[in-house]
């Protein structure tokens, strides 16, 4: 155990399993434990047989909390910052803590373990080479819908979180801003009614309407069809680049097939025709 270090420790979303052998000795040997629920981690804690001491770290006292939290690795005491459920500051306070302590050289060391966001996209089968994490959509329609249109256009796949009570007008927002992509709603994740409910938009509704939605929520978004590349007529673009005397047929070619859109020896039969016209 280091002195003064503050430690990110991730843990579990549901299955009391899936905490690693180097969390639980961390969160037994530190001098403090910040958690966002202390309630709610004192039964993860009971749990494993972990007695320290505890104080609540959450959005509305961070700024109280956070500097007696720093007070105390200033002192060379080790604190461990958790969350209610996951890793710590993704969507989670602690973002600030973690700022601030760096910005002091206190070391920041992670512990890492469970995430939401990546279990589910883990076991999602939509493409996982390229995806963006957008945390929570705001509760409002209006700021929803802006915040899907500022996100839609991103390549691989969209992860976010919702509010359960909130995921079907969520829902229809996706299908009127992003349109019938296909979608995947992951609930429950690790604990014994974990679903995955897949389909396009309209589908996972009609199947979400059934019944009532409880516990975390993660909605996964598939990749949007790519636009359409608009290419200029191939004629228009040599007849402009006829204009520049100092261009070899070759250069034409080479230019006006990517402007274009067409192959090079498409773009060069057609060229030497319009240079050899033209002389």
């Amino acid at each position: 155990m280091t002195p003064g270090t503050l430690y990110i420790v991730a843990t579990p979303i549901g299955n009391l399993e899936d905490i690693t052998y180097r969390a639980v000795r961390i969160l037994g040997e530190v001098d403090l434990i910040a958690a966002e629920d202390t309630r709610h981690s004192l039964k993860l804690l009971n749990h494993f047989g972990i007695s320290r001491p505890l104080t609540s770290y959450f959005d509305h006292n961070q700024q109280i909390k956070g500097e007696r939290i720093l007070n105390a690795l200033r002192q060379g005491k080790s604190v461990a910052l958790i969350s209610d459920a996951g890793t710590p500051t993704v969507s989670d306070p602690g973002y600030q803590l973690v700022r601030d302590a760096v910005a002091e050289n206190i070391p920041v060391i992670p512990v890492p373990g469970a995430c939401a966001a990546v279990t589910a996209i883990s076991a999602s089968g939509l493409p996982t080479d390229v995806f963006t994490f957008a945390g929570f959509p705001p509760s409002r329609q209006g700021k929803r819908r802006t915040f899907l249109s500022g996100i839609a256009s991103l390549p691989g796949t969209l992860v976010l979180y919702e509010a359960p009570h909130r995921l079907l007008e969520t829902l229809g927002d996706i299908r009127e801003v992003l349109g019938e992509r296909q979608v995947i709603v992951a609930r429950e994740l690790t604990k014994i009614h974990e679903e995955f409910i897949r389909g396009t938009v309209t589908e996972v509704i009609t199947t979400v309407s059934r019944g009532i939605v409880r516990g975390e929520v993660v909605i996964l978004i598939a990749p949007g069809e790519p636009a359409p590349q608009e290419f200029e007529p191939l004629d228009s673009v040599l007849g402009r680049l006829m204009s520049d005397r100092t261009l070899s047929v070759k250069d034409m070619a080479k230019q006006a097939s990517e402007i274009a859109g067409v192959s090079r020896s498409e773009a060069y039969a057609e060229a030497l025709k319009l240079r050899n016209h033209a002389d």
